[in-house]
């Protein structure tokens, strides 16, 4: 059974730093590209990073570019989310996700649709105050 636990989420001054990070199980985690979202209250789940599977490749949405920096460590089945100099707007669920698909395994694809993942987390809430 996969879960994918996030961790790191809290209450944050604009301008400041989080580390998020997750935590998977039940899947061998190098064979597959993870990637993170966010949904803010009232709004769409929307894409905020991608790293595929061999940590070769990383996507970012056009926002977060130059703040945020995805990672992988695969010795400990863990995916992180670096973000910088937060804002008030990026307050959100942010959701650690997989796709775990043998295409994906097989390639080394990068995935930025949120209909491309068939895991995700609980979700850890990051409150950016103004």
């Amino acid at each position: 059974q996969v879960q994918l636990v996030e961790a790191g989420g809290r209450l944050v001054q604009a301008g400041g730093s989080l580390r998020l990070s997750c935590a998977a199980s039940g899947l061998t985690f190098s064979r597959y590209p993870m990637g993170w979202f966010r949904q803010a209250l009232g709004k769409e789940r929307e894409f905020v990073a991608a790293i595929s599977r061999t940590d070769t490749k990383k996507s970012y949405t056009d926002s977060v570019k130059g703040r945020f920096a995805i990672s992988r460590d695969n010795s400990k089945n863990t995916v992180y989310l670096q973000m910088n100099t937060l804002k008030p707007e990026e307050k959100a669920v942010y959701y650690c996700e997989a796709v775990v698909t043998t295409e994906a395994w097989l390639s080394d694809a990068l995935y930025t649709r949120g209909d491309e993942y068939n895991y995700w987390g609980q979700g850890t809430q990051v409150t950016v105050s103004s």
